[in-house]
């Protein structure tokens, strides 16, 4: 009785730290001071962070939105059951395409701040987004990418009713890229092309890492912690699946992934990659771990993101829907047979350069209904954009506020 009675209190036991642990990483604090990385811990502060959970701070953004350029400006977008959703935006020329781009796990738009730039050069336009609970918007809460899915959703439907863009890309790391790879699947988002940094493939896995970082065996804390996590926010926490979100994408997509990352581990990455049934890049980057690529590769990175507005345009360009195309370099329109290969990349490269990035695009997405007639058509007409298509509403039974 007495060993039955140790097990059934070991249990309970278990079970009430892994709620506390799932409380502390999925509601914001109003601390001022975030536990630090695992692998950072010593000893005692592990033994700490065991006991008494992590303490995560509400996610600010210290700085406004000219830190980006003169020309932007903050917004609120809208979003189900009164949640707002703070962003900037940041506008190119009217026919630009516009880059949504969506922050990871405790952060807020700033942490974009990089890509956001590198988007601009490019002359494209960008809208950074602050998930609910982060930056200015507002709630205090995560759900690691389920319910911020209904947040891309809003920020994209927002867009196309609002800002005068023919196309839309979606940039999503780590928690964004879930969320925007779920928004495809459950929320009926149609983007243009999508970019995916630092992927997940299944919430329990990225648990289960961050348990191996603190020297714990992952079961079962891990599969606790996701349960009591999905329990309190009102979701599945195994079912929380990038890889099974990634059936639904249709248009042109770009993983970007460090071949030492510990959080979402590059094969997990490629389980996700494999998912995808149309156009799709994998770009490994050595040496990197969990953390942006543009920062220590910026010219593989620009690159990889050149070849997949490349292959946006050439879909584009192939679906006759827009005989008007975008210069990146000038912020101006040209028309017909004046359009080059230059206007799809953003690059000054010479014209024999960039057709090759066309072409090499083309073969790399190894994508059927891009051959190289599509990409002599792209680049001899220039026919870009795609009419603007509405979203349907996320699922209703996923739409409950978290308290």
């Amino acid at each position: 009785m007495t060993v039955w009675a140790l097990v059934v209190a070991g249990f309970l036991a278990m079970n009430a730290m892994a709620h506390r642990h799932a409380h502390a990483m999925m509601h914001f604090g109003g601390g001022t001071v975030r536990t630090n990385k695992p692998e950072k811990l010593h000893p005692a502060e592990k033994i700490r962070v065991l006991i008494s959970g992590v303490t995560v701070p509400r996610p600010q953004t210290r700085l406004g939105p000219s830190a980006l350029g003169p020309q932007c400006r903050a917004l609120t977008i809208p979003c189900d059951n009164g949640v707002r959703l703070g962003a900037w935006y940041c506008p190119g020329s009217s026919d630009s395409p516009l880059v949504i781009l969506f922050h990871g796990y405790a952060g807020e738009k700033t942490g974009t701040l990089r890509e956001a730039s590198a988007f601009l050069e490019l002359g494209l336009s960008v809208l950074l987004v602050d998930f609910r609970g982060s930056g200015d918007s507002s709630e205090s809460y995560t759900t690691i990418g389920y319910r911020e899915a209904e947040d891309v959703a809003a920020a994209v439907a927002y867009a196309r009713a609002n800002l005068p863009h023919p196309r839309v890309i979606l940039f999503g790391q780590s928690m964004g890229a879930a969320a925007v790879l779920r928004a495809v699947d459950a929320c009926g988002v149609r983007p243009d092309a999508i970019i995916v940094e630092a992927v997940f493939d299944r919430m329990l896995h990225t648990v289960r890492h961050r348990f191996k970082a603190l020297g714990l065996p992952p079961l079962p804390g891990a599969e606790l912690l996701v349960l009591w996590g999905g329990l309190q926010a009102g979701f599945d926490g195994f079912g929380h699946d990038p890889a099974k979100y990634a059936s639904a994408v249709t248009c042109p997509i770009l993983f970007l992934h460090g071949s030492d990352d510990p959080r979402a581990r590059v094969e997990e990455a490629r389980r996700v990659f494999a998912a995808v049934p149309g156009s799709k890049q994998f770009e490994e980057f050595p040496a990197l771990g969990h953390e942006p690529s543009s920062s220590r590769y910026p010219e593989q990175w620009r690159g990889a993101v050149s070849q997949l507005l490349a292959v946006a345009s050439i879909n584009a360009a192939a679906s006759g829907t827009s005989h008007q195309s975008w210069d990146p370099i000038n912020f101006r329109r040209v028309y017909g047979p004046r359009h080059t290969a230059a206007h799809l990349t953003g690059d000054r490269r010479s014209p024999i350069q960039n057709a090759w990035i066309v072409v090499g695009a083309s073969i790399r997405y190894r994508d059927p209904r891009v051959g190289a007639g599509d990409a002599h058509k792209a680049v001899e007409s220039g026919s870009l954009g795609r009419a603007p298509r509405r979203p349907r509403r996320c699922p209703e039974r996923h739409r409950r506020r978290m308290r």
